[in-house]
């Protein structure tokens, strides 16, 4: 149970120790004396052995279960990080919050709304929260774009893009789950674009509705490489989004078309204040000019960013960052950019109930190039 006193430093313990939780170990050592791992658990013992080592971890522990029959009062845990495949966050998650404990998983959280309607009921059974890591909402220049959206200073969304343009070759595909329905849920629109997805829809609002297309164009692999899709916000504005792993100039591009000026991001993993533009519409650039001088900015993206507004919500005893509720809209429009892609059919916010295909599976009725890859 999460005991987290105000001021106090949060301590972590991470579940998986590849890559990605190399990552979330660098960025809490950024907190400095806000967060501490204080634990950590891999099925590969040499390799849990060696990031212990590495990042001075002092609780090193072969399953799950006994890094959670560790906690005590005088060994109190405040977060567990997810740092494992997409394929285990349900059932670790529902472990976790059912101890009582604080959850932050990885993208994508869960893979299907199915399970994250389960995570959900979880969350409040054990009393603790779910959040998924979401890092893009919270660089300097996104706070403010959020601010500026909430207040219309731009006026209104006319349309916009979101593109996640990234390239994987095939060996990128030899770790096991990587690739497949079951175990990573769906393609670069589940593993890759959500990213970007999120980042927009968290800036500019909710969605209503969406027609799309995906395709397997050159990766042997169960799940769409590529995908397109046209969605149609509830503001009325129309965002087209693309989802690639086959692009070799890689790039993370966002674009909003306002009324009064056009606001561009393009990075790759992360963004600073420099990777944003943007460009006035004839006649206010004055308007524009003093819009631009507002803060928040000077603050790049970064899971460390998303791990202080992590450490001010325990410090403050509120809900932290991003909810549960905000992420499963963000999976939701994924699951119908697939049933709208796998059957040709105009997908509307809200029709995905737990009696379709797609609630319970991102392959739903089934890719229309399954049968020619010989994957059932």
């Amino acid at each position: 149970m999460s005991t987290h006193k105000k001021g106090a430093p949060v301590r972590i313990a991470l579940v998986g120790t590849g890559g990605i939780a190399a990552v979330h170990a660098d960025n809490v050592v950024r907190m400095g004396d806000r967060g501490q791992i204080v634990a950590a658990t891999d099925i590969d013992q040499g390799r849990l052995d060696a990031f212990c080592a590495e990042w001075k971890i002092p609780g090193n522990y072969s399953t799950l279960t006994a890094l959670l029959d560790s906690v005590t009062e005088e060994n109190p845990l405040d977060i567990v990080h997810l740092c494992s495949p997409p394929g285990l966050h349900k059932d670790q998650a529902i472990e976790i919050l059912l101890r009582g404990i604080n959850v932050l998983s990885e993208k994508p959280p869960a893979l299907s709304l199915a399970e994250l309607d389960e995570i959900t009921a979880a969350e409040k059974r054990g009393g603790a929260n779910f959040a998924t890591v979401s890092q893009h909402r919270f660089g300097g220049r996104a706070l403010w774009l959020r601010d500026v959206v909430e207040n219309g200073g731009f006026g209104q969304l006319m349309t916009g893009v979101c593109h996640t343009l990234w390239y994987r070759a095939d060996d990128y595909f030899e770790l096991p789950w990587r690739g497949k329905w079951e175990l990573e849920g769906g393609g670069p629109t589940m593993g890759h674009g959500i990213h970007q997805i999120d980042t927009a829809l968290s800036l500019v609002g909710d969605w209503a509705q969406v027609v799309a297309v995906a395709s397997r164009r050159a990766r042997k692999i169960e799940t769409e490489d590529v995908s397109h899709a046209i969605v149609t916000l509830d503001n009325g504005a129309v965002i087209s989004v693309v989802n690639s792993l086959l692009s070799p100039r890689e790039t993370s591009y966002l674009r909003f078309d306002f009324e009064y000026a056009t606001v561009e991001l393009s990075h790759l993993y992360g963004y600073s204040d420099t990777d944003w533009t943007v460009t006035p519409a004839p006649g206010y650039e004055a308007l524009v000019e003093g819009i631009v001088a507002q803060g928040p900015h000077g603050r790049g993206s970064g899971h460390s960013a998303q791990f202080e507004a992590i450490a001010d919500a325990l410090d403050a005893g509120e809900t932290l960052p991003v909810t549960i509720g905000s992420a499963r809209k963000t999976l939701e429009l994924i699951a119908a950019i697939y049933e709208s892609a796998f059957t040709g059919a105009r997908i509307s916010a809200g029709e995905i109930t737990p009696d379709s295909a797609f609630y319970s599976s991102m392959e739903g009725s089934g890719a229309t190039w399954a049968k020619e890859l010989n994957v059932v």
